[in-house]
């Protein structure tokens, strides 16, 4: 790894640390405007299979993580391209679980190596994302739990049918009304 890889994947490491769980997982318009503007050449050079050699060790592959899962998810919200890197964000972190790179991620960021099967719409991954985020602790259980309830349940997100363009059934428009999960 270069030099200026290593710093660039130490930057996005520390600039998700730094924001925090209270902007990890709300609405921040301005956080979202200030990680897009930061990192988006990142992300495309990412989305593009050009780092994936930061999977090799843990700082790059949390970055790479990070890039591929969490970035579009600020950058690109309410939009199809907010989902169009999972594929690539889940083979990252299979990559990343077989060579227990995971176990050498900080603990206080592990999670970014598992959120990558809890946002696939696919119920195997989703039972993946269960078992790892086991040992995290309640709160995360609690989480991927619910989200492979969904996907057990509808096959599906139905939260993303609207921004990928698809018909909600009317099962999961009743579930929507009702105050289900909105992503």
């Amino acid at each position: 790894m270069t030099q200026e890889s290593s710093s660039t994947a130490a930057e996005i490491v520390a600039f998700w640390r730094e924001a925090g769980p209270d902007r990890w997982f709300k609405k921040d318009e301005a956080f979202d405007r200030r990680f897009r503007e930061r990192f988006l050449v990142a992300h495309e050079v990412a989305a593009a299979g050009q780092l994936a050699h930061w999977q090799g060790e843990p700082d790059g592959a949390l970055a790479l993580l990070l890039l591929l899962d969490q970035f579009p998810r600020n950058a690109f919200r309410d939009t199809p391209r907010m989902y169009a890197t999972d594929p690539l964000a889940r083979d990252v972190a299979h990559v990343v679980l077989a060579a227990g790179i995971d176990q050498r991620v900080a603990a206080d960021l592990r999670l970014f190596c598992y959120l990558p099967f809890s946002h696939a719409e696919d119920l195997a991954e989703q039972d993946l994302a269960v078992r790892l985020q086991t040992p995290l602790g309640e709160e995360y259980l609690k989480h991927a739990e619910g989200h492979r309830d969904i996907i057990r349940r509808f096959g599906r997100f139905p939260h993303r049918n609207r921004t990928l363009g698809r018909t909600s059934t009317p099962e999961e428009q009743a579930f929507l009304d009702a105050g289900g999960f909105g992503g």
